[in-house]
């Protein structure tokens, strides 16, 4: 596990915080997997003068991982060594306006994309497809149903390493296919998205469509964290695991959905590793097969606690 890489002292160099602080914090519970390590130290900051008041007195040494809903991750069974600060309420504020939505960080894609709907505001519907938080979704430039955050974001406000809140342009975030360009160790921490008026009722079909959609296609009540590899240019990527011959394909405790073959599901069992590793073995069955790489979309982070296993 993570004893033998733990910082000497962390806890007592930890500037002092309002908000939650909590050693050998286990992560398996939070994430979408239900499966990984502890945080050496967890922190919920209470919101962001607190969040920046934390970065600006941390040394520059200890290494800061940011962790939100935790649908799009895996956290590897040795855990993450020191800092990993995790938003929570002081962060999920949404106000409605007549032309978009104001949110925090950790307000769920779903839930931003249901107040607009309640406030007959439409071109954020998609979020209601998209499991995780606003953060996130800006990090990764989320998208989904013909829509991504690209098209809709006004501005994200970040901290960043040294402390200092900046308010960011979708041109300064360079965004890319589920990709944003962030400062390094930068944290998002509110967002403005564009929106229009709109029908109700269309609103709301709309997204009993998506709904819908994804509760056919997708194992939405499986242990998983959504796609796993990112399409290729003009490609689908479930087409390229199913001709690899991969639907289904086990290791361990985790398992390639049969349902949605870029979805990798713990099928109660499944470690960290596991899961990686049977990503992994698609990824090189893949590329036997088709000539083709695939990219991992979900993020993985922290330390392996042992040596991957092969797939037989």
């Amino acid at each position: 596990m993570i004893a033998a890489e733990r910082l000497p002292g962390l806890i007592e160099i930890l500037p002092a915080v309002r908000g939650r602080v909590q050693t050998n914090a286990p992560l398996a519970p939070v994430t979408w997997f239900r499966a990984g390590g502890p945080a050496e130290v967890l922190v919920r900051p209470a919101d962001a003068d607190d969040l920046a008041a934390l970065l600006r007195g941390l040394p520059h040494d200890v290494p800061v991982q940011v962790i939100g809903a935790c649908s799009n991750l895996i956290v590897r069974d040795g855990g993450l060594r020191g800092v990993t600060i995790r938003l929570a309420r002081g962060f999920s504020g949404i106000e409605v306006r007549p032309d978009g939505i104001i949110a925090g960080a950790a307000a769920l894609d779903v839930t931003v994309a249901e107040h607009a709907a309640a406030a007959g505001l439409t071109g954020l519907e998609f979020l209601s497809g998209i499991p995780g938080s606003i953060g996130g979704a800006v990090a990764m430039n989320a998208g989904a149903y013909g829509g991504e955050i690209a098209g809709v974001l006004v501005w994200a406000e970040i901290i960043t390493r040294s402390g200092e809140l900046r308010r960011l342009t979708p041109q300064q975030l360079a965004f890319a296919y589920r990709h944003a360009t962030l400062p390094a160790g930068a944290v998002v921490t509110r967002v403005e998205l564009r929106a229009q008026p709109g029908a109700q009722d269309l609103i709301a079909a709309r997204m009993a469509d998506i709904k819908a959609s994804r509760e056919a296609s997708q194992p939405v009540r499986a242990r998983t964290g959504g796609s796993t590899f990112r399409n290729p240019p003009a490609m689908k990527v479930w087409e390229l695991i199913d001709a690899a011959g991969c639907r289904g394909l086990r290791r361990g405790g985790a398992m390639v959905s049969e349902k949605h073959c870029n979805f990798l599901i713990n099928t109660g069992t499944a470690t960290a590793a596991d899961i990686e590793g049977l990503g992994e073995e698609v990824r090189r069955r893949v590329l036997a097969a088709t000539g083709v790489t695939l990219d991992w979309e979900i993020r993985r982070i922290g330390l392996p606690a042992g040596q991957p296993e092969a797939v037989a």
